[in-house]
C-alpha cells in the first residue's frame, strides 16, 4: 500500500452513518444470549502460591472465625455440621467449610421468561449484567441527583435494547421516590415487564427477597421456580469475617427456593482486609466458602456464585481507587480460587471513581474490565453505568460501556483459524504492491471484519468539527435518549402480568410506607 493510501479516507454521507449507527443502537432485541469465551485464562498464581493462600483461608476459619451475627439459626446449623461456636463467632475443623461447599454445583442456568434470553452461569460462560446499587444518577443534561423509578425503568430499558448485555440486573439504581420497604416490588416488576432478560431480586431484608420468590412463581409457575434458577441475586458479606441477618436472610430465602446467591466480599483493600494482595484473597476465600456453606445447608445442591468485589483506597483520603493493579492481580488471583473451588465467579465489571464520564473512567473501566474478561468472569455486576465509585449510575456511561461491551465480545473469540479466517485467499487476488481494498475476500467481510463502534468518532478533524466538535459523552448522550425512543416493550401475556400487578397492589396496601 502506498503513503497516501495511510491517510483517512473520504468521510461518508452524515446520514448514512447517523442511520448506521442507529441500526445498531436497536438492535438490542437481537442480542447474542451470552458469551462463550475461547480465549485462554490469564493465572497469576503458581500452585504452591494457591496452597499459601489456601492454608492460610483455613486457618482463618479454624483460628480467628467468621461471625454469623444476629441468625441463631445460622448458629446451630454449623453446630451440627461439628464447628465450634462461641457466641455469635464460628470456627470451622480445618476442610469442614470446603467441604459443606462440594454439594454448590460448577455451572448452572438462569432461566429468562424468553427462553432465547437464558443464561448459563459458568464454566467457559461470560454473563454481562448492568450497574447495581447506586443512591444517584447522572446525565449531562441534569447533572447528578437522586435515582427515581422513572430512572431506574429507563436503565432497564436501556440493558434489555443493548446486544451486549446479557443480564437486566438488579438494583440498576436506588429509587428514593418510592417507599424503602416497597420500592422492591416496584423494581422487580420493572425487569419482568420491561425486558425479557434474566433478572435479579432484592436483598434488603428476607422479606422482599421472599416478594421476589413469590413474583417468580407467577412469572414463571411455582412448580417450575422450584426445580428452575430464574433468578440470581447478590449477597455480600459485610467484610472483615462477619455476615450479617439482613444478607443471611435474604440467602437462605433465595437458597431454600433453588435461587442463585452471589456470595461476594466486599473490600476496599487496606480498610476491610490487609494492603496485600495475598492476605486479602486469604480473607476473600474465607468469607465465600463461610457464606456458600451456609447456603447448602440451607438447600444442598442451591446454585451459588463465588464473588469477589476487591478495589483498593487512597492511603492519603481514604476514598476508594478503580483501575489499579493490585485490584487487577486480585481478581486474576480470585479466579483462579473459584476454579479450584469448582464455583461460577463473579468479579470485575467498568468500575471507576470519576465524577463524570471522562477520560478517567474510560481508563478506569478498561482496566478493570480486561482482566475481568481474562480472569474467566462468568457473572460481571457492574458491567455498564458505574461511575463515582458507585455512588452515581451515568447514563451516558451506561452506552459509553456497551460499546466496550461489544468489544470484549469479538476479544473473547480469540483468533479465528477457519479457511476464510486465513484470508490466504485474499492474497492470490492481490499482487505484491496492490491493496486489499477492493479484492472479493475483502468485500465478501468488510460488513463483519471489524468491531464498529456505535459511540467513537473516526472522522476527518475537519468532518468532526463540521458536526459540532462533539466528544464521546456528547455523543452518548444523543445515543441513549434516541434509544429510550425508539424503545418497544417485549410482549408478555395479560393474565400474568395482571396477576403481577394484583400481587404487587395487595402488598403494598398491607403494610404502611416506611423509611427502612
Amino acid at each position: 500500500m502506498n503513503a497516501t493510501s495511510e491517510t483517512a479516507a473520504p468521510a461518508e454521507p452524515r446520514r448514512g452513518r447517523e442511520a448506521r449507527r442507529a441500526a445498531r443502537a436497536r438492535s438490542g432485541v437481537a442480542s447474542i444470549p451470552y458469551i462463550t469465551r475461547a480465549i485462554p485464562l490469564t493465572e497469576m498464581l503458581s500452585e504452591e502460591g494457591l496452597a499459601i493462600i489456601e492454608a492460610n483461608a483455613e486457618t482463618l476459619l479454624q483460628e480467628v472465625g467468621i461471625e454469623f451475627r444476629d441468625y441463631p439459626i445460622a448458629l446451630e446449623r454449623f453446630r451440627h455440621t461439628g464447628a465450634d461456636i462461641k457466641g455469635e463467632r464460628v470456627r470451622f475443623p480445618k476442610g469442614l467449610a470446603k467441604a459443606l461447599c462440594a454439594t454448590t454445583p460448577p455451572v448452572y442456568t438462569q432461566h429468562a421468561r424468553n427462553p432465547e434470553r437464558s443464561v448459563e452461569i459458568g464454566g467457559k460462560a461470560t454473563v454481562f449484567a448492568p450497574n447495581y446499587g447506586s443512591p444517584f444518577v447522572h446525565d449531562l443534561d441534569k447533572g447528578r441527583r437522586y435515582g427515581t423509578i422513572e430512572d431506574f425503568r429507563n436503565f432497564v430499558k436501556l440493558a434489555y435494547l443493548s446486544p451486549f448485555i446479557h443480564h437486566s440486573g438488579g438494583t440498576l439504581c436506588e429509587p428514593v421516590d418510592l417507599p424503602v420497604n416497597k420500592r422492591h416490588l416496584e423494581m422487580v416488576y420493572a425487569h419482568m415487564r420491561l425486558s425479557d432478560k434474566p433478572f435479579m431480586g432484592s436483598v434488603t431484608h428476607p422479606e422482599r427477597a421472599r416478594d421476589t420468590v413469590a413474583m417468580c412463581e407467577i412469572l414463571f409457575g411455582k412448580e417450575f421456580v422450584d426445580k428452575h434458577t430464574v433468578c440470581t441475586s447478590l449477597i455480600n458479606a459485610n467484610s472483615p469475617l462477619v455476615w450479617d441477618s439482613t444478607m443471611l436472610g435474604a440467602a437462605e430465602a433465595y437458597a431454600q427456593a433453588n435461587q442463585a446467591c452471589i456470595i461476594t466480599p466486599f473490600i476496599l483493600s487496606g480498610a476491610m482486609s490487609p494492603v496485600t494482595v495475598a492476605g486479602t484473597l486469604a480473607q476473600v476465600l474465607a468469607e465465600v466458602q463461610a457464606g456458600t456453606a451456609f447456603c447448602q445447608l440451607a438447600r444442598p445442591g442451591a446454585p451459588v456464585i463465588f464473588g469477589a468485589f476487591v478495589s483498593t483506597l487512597s492511603m492519603q483520603s481514604g476514598a476508594p481507587t478503580f483501575g489499579t493493579p493490585e485490584a487487577a492481580l486480585a481478581i486474576y488471583g480470585a479466579g483462579q480460587l473459584a476454579r479450584r473451588m469448582n464455583m461460577p465467579f463473579r468479579t470485575g465489571g467498568s468500575l471507576c471513581a470519576s465524577k463524570v464520564p471522562d477520560a478517567q473512567a474510560a481508563y478506569e473501566s478498561a482496566q478493570t474490565l480486561l482482566p475481568t474478561l481474562f480472569a474467566g468472569a462468568n457473572f460481571v455486576l457492574h458491567a455498564a453505568g458505574w461511575m463515582e465509585g458507585g455512588l452515581s449510575a451515568s447514563y451516558e456511561k451506561f452506552v459509553m460501556d456497551f460499546d466496550q461491551l461489544g468489544a470484549m465480545h469479538v476479544l473473547a473469540k480469540g483468533i479465528d483459524l477457519s479457511e476464510n479466517g486465513q484470508g490466504m485467499e485474499a492474497f492470490n487476488q492481490v499482487e505484491p504492491g496492490g491493496h486489499f481494498l477492493g479484492c472479493a475476500h475483502t468485500q465478501a467481510n468488510f460488513e463483519t471484519a471489524f468491531y464498529r463502534s456505535s459511540v467513537a468518532d473516526n472522522n476527518s478533524v475537519e468532518q468532526w468539527m463540521e458536526e459540532g466538535s462533539k466528544d464521546a459523552a456528547t455523543r452518548a448522550n444523543a445515543l441513549w435518549k434516541k434509544m429510550l425512543a425508539d424503545y418497544v416493550p417485549p410482549p408478555i401475556d395479560a393474565g400474568v402480568d395482571e396477576a403481577l400487578r394484583d400481587f404487587i397492589e395487595r402488598k403494598k396496601a398491607s403494610m404502611p410506607d416506611a423509611s427502612y
